[in-house]
């Protein structure tokens, strides 16, 4: 965790303290004690989201923070849930000045629902999650450190973030940063909760940055079924004055997307083939470009029976990662397909077909070459069966001494998602 050069402390309240609107769960919702069917309960905000924690807190229950549902897959499987808090109840606008570029949300609001409230005003939170069309709230967003391929142009989530009020397992509140673009002294325990799969508390609320709504979008389609061209290709287009927003490879063809003002985006379409190595390319027209960047996301979100890794390497390592999944599976009854942010480095990798045991091989294989490489690998979604047969992480980071201190200080009795980060802490 990192300290903003101003070095104000982050505001804390506990629950005893946390305003004159606070109120209990129902009692009907509250459980007992420990070992029993896990628990529901659905704060319709702040005070109440505090106050269950505090509850569950005294009565030892460990806790699950759940949105939309859409990444409960992600890393190892919890351990063991006393409480199940749901945030759809959390779903309120609470600011919004266009003239500053900044709103406020209760966490609980899906993606979806925030972009239709912005887009009155001309403006959007540009990012693009594969979980984001499935209703993906933009606290669970943040706990789950999900981007798409915008994040090229905007960076991811955590990046937007100017202001959060967390909830820790104990329900004190925590308050980070501000309410305006200029103010964001504090501790960045944004960054703390980004990826932290709700292993170190509730994202409650948030303050972000929004930006301009773009008038239209260019997609160009380059056909290439080989990882070292695709990458040289990318490399050319970033190397260029077009400014991509997206750059993404999903093994034969690479789809470079720009946008802006119509005229903008449909001359940088118009440029794009004169950029050395894109010279096949070819734009897609509006139906097209829909379809192609849809079945990406679909392509990354995996389905029912398939396993999904995410990986982030240096880019030019994918040609030597590319050509080792290839010798993985070449025999074998599991398929492989990989989908790369080439221009990144963020690599998702799709294993259908075949039984568990393979799936669990070549998760384990193509992990560690990943490593080797420097890079590291998020379990995302696994076929039944694999988890017996492959540990859900791969080697511990050399951070991890630092990730076990702050879950010790942030959550002490280890009651928020215990064992989902197993065996690191």
């Amino acid at each position: 965790m990192t300290e903003e050069s101003s070095g104000t402390p982050v505001e804390t309240t506990t629950p005893t303290d946390a305003g004159p609107d606070r109120a209990p769960p129902p009692a009907a919702e509250r459980g007992s004690g420990a070992g029993e069917v896990p628990v529901r309960v659905r704060p319709s905000g702040l005070a109440e989201a505090s106050e269950a924690l505090a509850v569950a807190a005294r009565e030892r229950r460990t806790v699950l923070f759940e949105g939309a549902g859409t990444a409960l897959e992600w890393g190892a499987p919890v351990a063991r849930t006393g409480l199940v808090l749901e945030t759809s109840g959390m779903d309120r606008l609470i600011s919004h000045a266009p003239e500053d570029w900044t709103v406020g949300v209760e966490a609980g609001m899906p993606l979806t629902r925030l972009q239709e409230l912005l887009a009155p005003a001309g403006q959007w939170l540009p990012v693009d999650p594969p979980t984001g069309s499935r209703g993906a709230t933009l606290g669970g967003l943040l706990a789950c450190g999900d981007a798409g391929p915008w994040r090229l142009k905007y960076g991811g989530l955590a990046d937007l973030v100017i202001g959060a009020t967390l909830v820790l397992a104990d329900g004190t509140v925590a308050r980070t940063g501000g309410d305006v673009i200029k103010n964001v002294a504090g501790y960045d325990l944004v960054k703390l909760m980004a990826g932290s799969l709700g292993a170190f508390g509730l994202v409650a609320r948030l303050n972000l940055r929004v930006h301009p709504l773009p008038a239209a979008t260019t997609t160009l389609a380059l056909a290439v079924d080989d990882a070292g061209r695709a990458l040289s290709a990318a490399r050319a287009v970033m190397s260029s004055p077009l400014e991509p927003v997206a750059v993404e490879w999903d093994g034969q063809q690479l789809l470079i997307r720009f946008q802006g003002t119509e005229e903008s985006a449909t001359e940088r379409g118009r440029l794009a083939p004169r950029v050395p190595g894109l010279e096949a390319g070819r734009v897609l027209g509006a139906e097209a470009e829909r379809a192609a960047w849809q079945r990406l996301s679909a392509l990354v979100h995996g389905a029912d029976g398939e396993t999904v890794l995410r990986a982030g390497t240096h880019p030019a390592r994918l040609p030597a990662l590319t050509r080792r999944l290839h010798d993985l599976t070449e025999g074998t009854g599991v398929e492989a397909a990989l989908v790369s942010g080439v221009a990144q480095g963020l690599h998702t990798v799709v294993l259908r077909g075949g039984d568990a045991a393979e799936h669990a091989e070549c998760l384990t294989a193509w992990r560690e070459s990943v490593h080797e490489a420097g890079g590291s690998v998020t379990l995302r979604r696994r076929r039944e069966g694999v988890d017996t047969a492959a540990a859900s992480w791969g080697p511990a980071p050399s951070a991890v001494a630092v990730l076990r201190s702050l879950k010790r200080r942030f959550d002490p009795d280890d009651r928020c998602a215990p064992g989902r980060f197993a065996p690191w802490f």
